[in-house]
C-alpha cells in the first residue's frame, strides 16, 4: 500500500471519528469521564495485581474506596459550599453597589474621561455598565439549564460514570491487548513506540497535574478561609480545579479573590495583602516544588498548547471535547515530533549531497 493511500485512509478515519464525536457529544460525557477515570486508576490496579489480588478484586477494592471517599467529601463539603454559594448570591447586589461607589470615588475625573462622560454622568454610566454585566450574568446562569448539564444528564453522569469506569478498569489490559493485535504488522513496532510515548506524556501530565490541582486547591481554600475571606472556600476550590489548565486557575482565583477582598476589607489593605500572599505562596510552591517534581519537563506539553487544545475542543464539542483535548494534544505532539524526526532524516531535508545525517532535535509541542 502506498504512502498516499495510507494517508487517505487515516484522514478518513479521523474525519469519521470527528463527525461521530460531533453527532454523539450529547451522550458521550459519562462514557468519556468513565474512560478517563479508568485510565487514571489502571496503574493502581496493576500494582494491586502484583500484590496477589485478582483483577476483579483489585477493581472492586478501588471502586469501593473511591466511592466512600466521594460520599464523605459530598457529605462534608457540599453543605458548606452550598451555604457559601447562597450567601454569595445574596450579597452580590451589595458587592456590586459597593464596587460602584468605589469606582466613583477612586475615578476622580479620569474615569469620566475613560467612559466618555463628565460630571454626574459618571455614576449613571457605571450603573449602566454594571447593570448590563449583571443582566448578562443572570442570562448566562439561566441558560445553563438548557445549554449545560440538565438534570437528566447530571443524573446519568453520576450514575453511569462509575459503572463505565468499573467495567473499563476491569477489562483495560484485555482491551489494550485486543487493540495491539489489530495493528498493521509492517508498522507494529513504530505504532507501539509512539503509543508508549503518548502514554508517557499523557500519564505524566494528567496524574501529575491532578495532584497539583488538589494541593493548590487545599492551599488556596484553607489559606483564604484562615485570612477571613468570606467566600474563600469556594474561590480556593475553584482556583484549584481550574489549575488543571496551567496558570489559568491561579489567575482567575487571584482576580476573583482580590476583588472580593477589596469589597470586603477595604480600606484594610493589610487583609487584602494577606489574600494576595496566599496566592503568592501557592504559586511559589507550585512553581518550585509541585510542577517540577510531579509534572516536569519530560511531559513535553507546552502550557500554551494545552490551553489552546482545551479551549478549541471545548468550543467544538463542549465538555466532552474538553475531556478529550489532552489525549489528542498529547498524541498530536508525539506524532509531530515523530514527523519532524522523519523529515530531518529524509532526502527532502538533507538534499542530494552526501554527508552526515544530523540527528533530529527534540521539539516540544
Amino acid at each position: 500500500m502506498t504512502i498516499q493511500r495510507q494517508a487517505i485512509i487515516w484522514a478518513l478515519v479521523i474525519a469519521v471519528f470527528a463527525v461521530l464525536l460531533w453527532l454523539l457529544k450529547g451522550i458521550l460525557l459519562p462514557f468519556v469521564a468513565g474512560m478517563a477515570i479508568a485510565y487514571f486508576l489502571d496503574p493502581l490496579a496493576d500494582r494491586l495485581e502484583k500484590y496477589g489480588l485478582s483483577r476483579l478484586a483489585a477493581t472492586a477494592l478501588i471502586t469501593v474506596f473511591f466511592l466512600i471517599v466521594a460520599i464523605v467529601l459530598l457529605i462534608v463539603l457540599v453543605p458548606v459550599l452550598y451555604n457559601q454559594l447562597i450567601a454569595l448570591v445574596e450579597v452580590m447586589p451589595r458587592l456590586l453597589l459597593r464596587g460602584q461607589e468605589w469606582l466613583v470615588t477612586v475615578g476622580d475625573g479620569r474615569l469620566g474621561r475613560l467612559l466618555g462622560v463628565q460630571g454626574a454622568d459618571v455614576e449613571q454610566a457605571i450603573s449602566a455598565n454594571l447593570g448590563g454585566s449583571l443582566d448578562w450574568l443572570v442570562k448566562f446562569i439561566s441558560s445553563l439549564g438548557t445549554q449545560g448539564l440538565q438534570i437528566v444528564a447530571l443524573i446519568s453522569l453520576v450514575v453511569v460514570t462509575p459503572v463505565v469506569a468499573f467495567y473499563l478498569l476491569l477489562d483495560w489490559d484485555r482491551m489494550v491487548e485486543k487493540i495491539d493485535g489489530l495493528l498493521p504488522r509492517d508498522h507494529q513496532e513504530t505504532i507501539r513506540r509512539l503509543a508508549r510515548e503518548i502514554n508517557e506524556v499523557l500519564a505524566g501530565f494528567i496524574r501529575g497535574q491532578v495532584i497539583v490541582c488538589v494541593v493548590l486547591g487545599l492551599i488556596y481554600a484553607v489559606g483564604l478561609t484562615l485570612v477571613g475571606l468570606r467566600f474563600g472556600l469556594i474561590v480556593g476550590i475553584m482556583a484549584g480545579v481550574i489549575s488543571f489548565i496551567p496558570y489559568l486557575g491561579t489567575i482567575i482565583g487571584f482576580v476573583v479573590g482580590v476583588a472580593l477582598a477589596l469589597f470586603q476589607f477595604a480600606p484594610d489593605y493589610i487583609s487584602v495583602g494577606l489574600v494576595v500572599g496566599v496566592f503568592a505562596i501557592g504559586q511559589f510552591i507550585e512553581g518550585n516544588f509541585l510542577s517540577p517534581k510531579l509534572v516536569g519537563d519530560r511531559v513535553k506539553l507546552h502550557p500554551v498548547w494545552v490551553m489552546f487544545a482545551i479551549f478549541a475542543f471545548a468550543a467544538l464539542f463542549g465538555f466532552v471535547g474538553a475531556l478529550l483535548a489532552l489525549p489528542v494534544a498529547a498524541a498530536l505532539g508525539v506524532i509531530a515530533r515523530f514527523g519532524i524526526a522523519q523529515y530531518r532524516a529524509s532526502r527532502l531535508y538533507l538534499g542530494s549531497s552526501p554527508g552526515r545525517i544530523i540527528p533530529p532535535r527534540d521539539t516540544d509541542s
